[in-house]
């Protein structure tokens, strides 16, 4: 599956310095070829969005007139698909009802350099795609994100907002800064992003995987300010502040869970075995003064929870040395995507 050419701008290759470069032709000078250039795709998920993909699709062949535009709907009651086909944009479908099933099938089909992932709502500003491709490019950056700013009224909800700010506060001090708009639909991606990255998620928790995904393995990445403006008129989100809010905290608590288990597992030891010896304590303090155990209850949940405190430590030790296993294969698998040969 093929994907046009995008061609950079002479502000990016402007700066290379000659005297960088091997002495002498290169392989591909000696036997005349063109060096690589790169290609873009600009993949689009859509869900009833019939009142604004065709400017969408518009705006980003205006801005990215040589990358291919795939717009995936996910089982759209109106007329998303035909006006997507009528603005020229490549339509397929996906039956698996949720954005992360569509995330997970637009990464698996498309072969590209560079991807552009960006909501069919009309909300996000085309006009800042080369600029975070060319950051992309130059840079050899894994994603660039776009934070969203300069929101007209209205178009992002407090709930929203609130939500926002407090799972990519939790998501920073657990996995490191670097991404303050962990719920944007605008990003960037290289091949070996894309290409590594394991699309475990249905719904609209995909957003908190691609950062988690990223600063668990380290990747370089940068964020960009974008415009935000109001949806199209008959445009609808699609996002419930709370039920949606609900299942990307807990997806936000798995990836904990599963990125740094020996933190988790030792506060859960912690606890139980702050809560045991609380109980015990008395119980022991009683029995050297009189000789008797009057609670024997008391007694016995409290060996119960220092026991289960020092199995919880043990499950922890356990689980680390299992995570850190899987974080070794994922950069391999990471590192086994050859890095895309951008023009010189």
């Amino acid at each position: 599956m093929s994907a046009a050419i995008f061609r950079l701008p002479p502000s990016i290759t402007a700066g290379h310095d000659p005297s960088l470069r091997p002495h002498g032709p290169s392989v591909a000078e000696q036997f005349g070829l063109q060096p690589p250039e790169a290609q873009v795709a600009v993949l689009i998920p859509c869900h009833n969005e019939e009142a604004a993909i065709a400017k969408v699709v518009a705006d980003f062949r205006k801005a990215l007139p040589d990358a291919t535009i795939y717009v995936y709907d996910n089982n759209s009651t109106d007329r998303t698909t035909q006006r997507a086909e009528a603005a020229g944009a490549l339509v397929r479908r996906e039956r698996l009802q949720g954005k992360g099933h569509v995330v997970r099938r637009m990464f698996a089909d498309i072969e590209a350099d560079a991807y552009v992932l960006v909501d069919g709502d009309d909300t996000y500003d085309a006009a800042a795609a080369p600029e975070m491709l060319r950051l992309l490019l130059e840079r050899h950056l894994d994603m660039v994100s776009a934070a969203r700013h300069g929101v007209a009224r209205g178009a992002y909800r407090a709930g929203h907002r609130f939500g926002n700010r407090l799972l990519a506060g939790l998501v920073a001090r657990v996995f490191g800064r670097g991404i303050s708009d962990l719920l944007s639909g605008y990003r960037v991606f290289s091949r070996r992003f894309v290409k590594s990255f394991p699309a475990l998620s249905s719904g609209f928790e995909t957003e908190t995987e691609f950062s988690v995904h990223a600063l668990a393995l380290h990747m370089p990445v940068q964020e960009v300010l974008t415009l935000y403006r109001q949806r199209a008129a008959g445009s609808r989100s699609k996002l419930n502040t709370v039920a949606d809010g609900l299942r990307i905290l807990r997806a936000i608590v798995t990836l904990i869970q599963q990125e740094h288990p020996l933190e988790v597992f030792s506060l859960a030891a912690v606890l139980l075995v702050a809560t045991g010896l609380g109980l015990g304590v008395p119980v022991v303090v009683e029995f050297v003064h009189t000789g008797l155990v009057p609670r024997l209850p008391t007694a016995l949940s409290a060996v119960g929870l220092v026991l289960l405190g020092s199995l919880s430590l043990t499950c922890g030790l356990i689980l680390d040395a299992v995570a850190r296993g899987r974080k070794e294969s994922k950069r391999l698998a990471y590192l086994a995507i050859p890095s895309a040969e951008w023009p010189e």
